[in-house]
């Protein structure tokens, strides 16, 4: 096994969502509620526990940039998991035109 996770791009990880990848924000609460990526699930970096992925297959971590998902990418990682760390975070996902949504499904933004 790598030591480091795998990079992927949006590209990349809408191929991922097809194929039924699970999409992991560990943003604070504070930019998860100002906007994600539709079908994201919120973890806070600082909650991240392997254990709660054990028997999931593919998992795609995004942040604001890219580094704390970095760092939650490598934990899981460590512990065998099948993840993935998005390049770019939220910026390169609304860079690409991808949308970015409030919990009520109104346009969001990224703090």
């Amino acid at each position: 096994m790598a030591t480091e996770p795998p990079h992927v791009d949006v590209a990349q990880v809408l191929g991922m969502l097809q194929r039924g990848a699970r999409l992991l924000d560990v943003r604070e609460d504070d930019e998860w509620h100002a906007g994600h990526a539709p079908h994201a699930e919120h973890r806070p970096l600082g909650l991240i526990d392997p254990r709660d992925y054990a028997g999931t297959d593919t998992i795609v971590l995004m942040c604001r940039s890219g580094k704390r998902s970095h760092q939650a990418a490598t934990v899981l990682h460590g512990a065998g998991l099948s993840v993935y760390n998005l390049d770019g975070g939220m910026i390169a996902w609304s860079q690409a035109g991808q949308p970015v949504v409030r919990d009520d499904g109104t346009p969001g933004s990224i703090t």
